[in-house]
């Protein structure tokens, strides 16, 4: 199986739940052609560097997976057909480098997840001071 980068722009104009169940479809679709799914973030909506389809704001989606050769084509069919996809690249990463920088950015984002859940919350208590102590190491340091 070969490691993908998906970049999806989705219609500026659909609410979270409609961009949630095309980004569930597009998942639905890897996965059952064999694939994985191992990072999926929602960059936003952002301005666009020319107009697509009337738009000039997109939401941007990026999807991280690994799976065979053969899913891809499939895969680009689907988003051809859909509407509220209006424009997306599926890159093969091939270059090790570029593979090790994925993975490790994978692997440090479960760590910190892991360490914020690990970690209890803590409070700094505030002493506040006495104003007429801070006059005086004011009057102090004049002299």
């Amino acid at each position: 199986m070969n490691l993908y980068e998906k970049i999806m722009i989705l219609n500026p104009g659909l609410d979270t739940k409609a961009v949630e169940e095309t980004v569930e479809k597009v998942k639905e679709k890897i996965t059952k052609q064999g694939g994985e799914i191992l990072k999926s973030e929602n960059w936003g909506t952002r301005k666009l560097a020319y107009i697509l389809n009337k738009h000039d704001k997109g939401i941007y989606i990026l999807l991280l997976f690994k799976s065979p050769p053969s899913t891809i084509l499939e895969l680009e069919r689907f988003c051809k057909v859909t509407d509220t996809i209006i424009k997306f690249m599926v890159v093969r990463l091939q270059k090790k480098k570029q593979i090790e920088a994925v993975m490790a950015s994978l692997t440090k984002a479960a760590t910190e997840a892991a360490a914020k859940e690990a970690s209890p919350v803590v409070e700094e208590e505030i002493i506040p001071q006495d104003i007429e102590s801070q006059e005086e190491n004011i009057s102090e340091e004049e002299e």
